[in-house]
């Protein structure tokens, strides 16, 4: 090609078919089921483009046979958008359009494990961009599955996503037990905190609480400031005990309270209603169950929950 002369007609041709060839590509959305690494701040784009993140995620935790998802990421593209999963990393959405200002954020940083039944349920993103007055955050559920596979994805609510991530190292029946996956001096903890409430040295509620110590303690649960402030001031509108020993005794302060307003009643002649007392079991009902946190809930002492020590042999 000479200077001063421009493309030729079939370079023209070319650069037109890889146009419409890459216009064609940009419509048909899939599901990517192999592995990337865009959610990690992908440290070959351009400084602008990476996504900032309001903090570092909480340290890798859980059954350790599900760190080798750390440092994957797992994609899904619905409607506009593509959703990333990155476990123990963060949440991304990005939006599939050619908008100058497409929008591309943070769902939710690796916070903390969701527990019910004393098996881990669900992994939570929290602190992710904001919106409005709070911030977006994600709880992403474990499925079993023949691949490592983003499957699904709602908003049940607004600015709280909903994600399914299915994977095979998952389907073991004690693959998210969570006893196992703790050291033993947390295991023994556990163990004595069992037989203190079938000693019945502690109500139900200090059993829940003792427990959720040993998770905290593990880090598979986060105890934040916010929570503590909720729970001491619904503690103080609700006390809850944690020995019978202590309910006892609150017991027979409240009932010489009640005796004393009775009598000053009484001597100034004035009327009261009086109404079925309550016996002492009644106010004992140790058997009650507790009511569950929103993050993690226990049942009693079950020897199932303990998993077997060839889980691991079973996964790898």
């Amino acid at each position: 090609m000479e200077l001063g002369h421009g493309p030729g007609p079939g370079l023209l041709q070319l650069l037109l078919w890889l146009g419409l060839r890459a216009l064609a590509s940009a419509g048909k959305m899939k599901v990517v089921e192999e592995p990337n690494t865009f959610g990690l701040n992908n440290p070959f784009l351009p400084q602008t483009s990476r996504l900032q993140a309001k903090r570092d995620p909480s340290a890798t935790s859980g059954p350790a046979h599900l760190f080798r998802l750390s440092g994957k990421c797992f994609s899904l593209v619905e409607s506009m958008y593509k959703y990333e999963f990155c476990p123990f990393h963060n949440v991304t959405q990005h939006e599939q359009t050619f908008r100058w200002n497409a929008y591309s954020g943070i769902l939710g940083i690796w916070d903390e494990w969701e527990i019910f039944n004393n098996t881990f349920t669900g992994m939570w993103m929290r602190d992710g961009d904001s919106c409005g007055s709070k911030n977006r955050q994600t709880k992403v559920d474990l499925a079993c599955g023949k691949s490592h596979k983003l499957a699904r994805v709602s908003e049940p609510s607004t600015c709280v996503y909903s994600l399914t991530f299915e994977t095979p190292l998952v389907c073991h029946p004690h693959a998210l037990l969570v006893y196992p996956t703790l050291p033993e001096n947390l295991q023994q903890k556990w163990d004595q905190t069992e037989q203190s409430l079938a000693d019945e040295l502690i109500t139900p509620q200090g059993y829940d609480k003792l427990l959720k110590e040993v998770f905290e303690e593990a880090g598979y649960l986060k105890a934040s400031t916010e929570k503590e402030a909720a729970n001491a001031e619904g503690d103080a509108n609700n006390p809850e005990f944690e020995t019978l020993e202590k309910c006892n005794k609150e017991y027979e302060e409240l009932s010489k309270e009640l005796k004393r307003l009775k009598d000053l009643l009484t001597q100034n002649h004035i009327a009261y209603i009086k109404h079925r007392e309550s016996t002492n079991a009644e106010h004992l009902d140790y058997k009650t169950p507790a009511t569950s946190s929103p993050v993690w809930s226990s049942t009693r002492p079950q020897e199932h929950l303990r998993g077997d020590t060839g889980l691991q042999n079973d996964l790898s």
